[in-house]
Formats: structure tokens, C-alpha cells, sequence
């Protein structure tokens, strides 16, 4: 696990948003980078302490990068507002980036960077390695779970967005090839790895139309919901449409004596199958004729403990 200390105004609701994001592993609220030992509340807000209101976050690096979290994080603040954040004002509400860990001051800095770039105003995030820090009193800690009506700056819409904020770069690392050859099946390395072709109408997936998505076998990364699968007759499972269209890359295939458009997982680079122009007119035209071997099925009432609680809304009863 690791630990960074982020300041974005009242801290009640900064805890509350940044706990929600998946690879967050526990919050606490509390008071950084002051001149006093151990403040109270009213000291902080009435006596000049210099202590900023500030979440604790500890994360799982493998399944959420700093520089992601950092991008959420600056999504629920003012970033070139000083001693300011909503209706909150005084030094006790200035953004700031508190590190524990000198290796990630040259990220945090390069996320900064890339911030400002997108702002005309200067950047007013105090980026500064943490000299202390206390924490609140009890009844500050997740204030908004105890109070669900209590004051928070931040938009209702922004705590839905947390949930989905997955980082897919980090949660659907892909795997080498040896570690592949010992996780997967025969048949589902030599589809995804070497570009070979199962058989069709004796493939685990062809004739499966219940709720769900299907994902990448190798990483597990969602491709394909049971919304946009149709019965094409060809033997093999065959969609309309990826989830998005970056999930998946396209490249010329001239084997066999035939031209053809192979199609391949964007992020782990396995071969899934072709992409042909014979489907359906009303969902776009496309058939994506993809190999059972190279997906793994996610039934839809096992979707939330299995992570993808967020694409449940894509997920719909099957009609052909």
C-alpha cells in the first residue's frame, strides 16, 4: 500500500469522494503541514495554525496509479484558486499534495505540469513533502457517512463518477507470455497469442445470449456486452460493436489467400477474431466474429462482486 495526503478544501467531502474510487483502500481526514502540534478543530479554523484540512489516502499501487488518482483529485477542486474551494475560504482550505515518498514528488510534479497546461492562470496546489500531519477528531471522520445531508462542496453527480474511475492501465496489466502459458488453457493461448482459430459450433460461447459482458481472457478487461451479441449463424460468438471503439485495434490480414480485417485487444495485444461488414443494418453494419477461446463470460448477477459494477447499465436482457 501506499499513502499520499491530499488537501482540496473541507476535507468532509474530499474524504467521502476520494474513498470511492476503486484501489483506494482507506481515508481519514485531519490537519497537514501547520506549526502547532496536535490542533483542534477551532484551532485550525481561528488561530492561524497553517494547517491545511486533509484526507490521508492510502491505495493499492497495483490497482490504481498515483497519477490517476491525482487526475481524479483535480476533477473536485478550483486548482488555481488560493485559500479557496466553493464556499470555503481561509488557509485552512488551500489545495495542496503532501508526500511521504520522495520517488513520487517527480510524478506528482509532472501531473502538475500537465494541469497547468490546460489552465491560463497559475496552478495554486502546494506540492511539498509532508512535515506533519494529525489527525481530526472522531466526529469529522467520514462525516458525510454519519450525516448523508451534511454540507459538501462537492456536486452529487462527482461521487457517482469516483465509483467508475477505474484505472484500466493499471487493473488490466497485461501478463507476459510465459505467466499466460500457465494461466491459460492450450487452445485459449494459441487464439490469443499465436492467432489461431477454434471451431466453429463447438466453442464455449457461440450460442450464449444470457446478461452479462464478456472480457479480455487475458487480462480481464471488458470488450463485449451480451446487449450487442446476435445470432449470425457463422458458429462463432459474434457482436455489433465493442463496449468503445478503443478497446480494440484493427490490422489487415492477408493469410489464407483471403483479405480480411483482424481484430485484436488494444491494451494486451490478443488476437479475439475478424471484424466483417455482413451485420446488422440498425446496430451499424458490423459483425465482429470473435473466438470464445480468446473471452471469459461475466454473467450480469455476478458483475458488481467481480468488479464491473460500473457497466451494469450497459447490460441488458438479450433480444435478437
Amino acid at each position: 500500500m501506499k499513502t499520499i495526503y491530499l488537501a482540496g478544501g473541507c476535507f468532509w467531502g474530499a474524504e467521502k469522494y476520494l474513498g470511492l474510487i476503486p484501489g483506494v483502500v482507506s481515508t481519514e481526514v485531519g490537519y497537514a503541514d501547520g506549526s502547532t502540534e496536535n490542533p483542534c478543530y477551532e484551532d485550525v479554523c481561528h488561530n492561524n495554525t497553517g494547517h491545511a484540512e486533509t484526507v490521508k489516502v492510502e491505495y493499492d499501487p497495483g490497482k490504481l496509479s498515483l497519477t490517476f488518482l491525482l487526475e481524479r483529485f483535480y476533477e473536485v477542486i478550483d486548482p488555481v484558486s488560493l485559500n479557496r474551494q466553493g464556499n470555503d475560504a481561509g488557509t485552512q482550505y488551500r489545495t495542496g499534495i503532501y508526500f511521504v515518498d520522495s520517488v513520487d514528488e517527480e510524478i506528482i510534479m509532472g501531473s502538475i505540469g500537465l494541469l497547468q497546461e490546460s489552465y491560463r492562470d497559475k496552478i495554486m496546489i502546494e506540492v511539498k513533502q509532508l512535515t506533519n500531519y494529525y489527525s481530526a477528531e472522531e466526529y469529522h471522520q467520514k462525516y458525510l457517512d454519519k450525516n448523508p445531508g451534511g454540507y459538501c462542496h462537492i456536486d452529487a453527480p462527482k461521487f457517482a463518477a469516483a465509483r467508475r474511475a477505474v484505472d484500466e492501465a493499471t487493473l488490466y496489466r497485461p501478463a507476459d507470455k510465459d505467466q499466460l502459458r500457465r494461466s491459460l488453457t492450450g487452445l485459449q493461448f494459441e487464439v490469443t497469442q499465436n492467432g489461431a482459430t477454434e471451431a466453429p459450433f463447438m466453442n464455449e460461447y457461440f450460442d450464449k445470449f444470457e446478461p452479462g459482458i464478456y472480457v479480455d481472457v487475458t487480462t480481464g478487461e471488458p470488450l463485449f456486452v451480451s446487449t450487442d451479441k446476435f445470432e449470425s449463424g457463422c458458429g462463432w460468438p459474434s457482436f455489433s460493436r465493442p463496449i468503445s471503439d478503443g478497446l480494440i485495434t484493427e490490422l489487415a490480414d492477408h493469410s489464407h489467400d483471403r483479405e480480411r480485417v483482424e481484430v485484436r485487444s488494444s491494451r494486451s495485444g490478443a488476437h479475439l477474431g475478424h471484424v466483417f461488414d455482413d451485420g446488422p443494418v440498425g446496430s451499424g453494419g458490423l459483425r465482429y466474429c470473435i473466438n470464445s477461446a480468446s473471452l471469459r463470460f461475466v454473467p450480469k448477477a455476478e458483475m458488481a462482486e467481480a468488479g464491473y459494477g460500473r457497466l451494469l447499465p450497459l447490460v441488458g436482457q438479450y433480444s435478437q
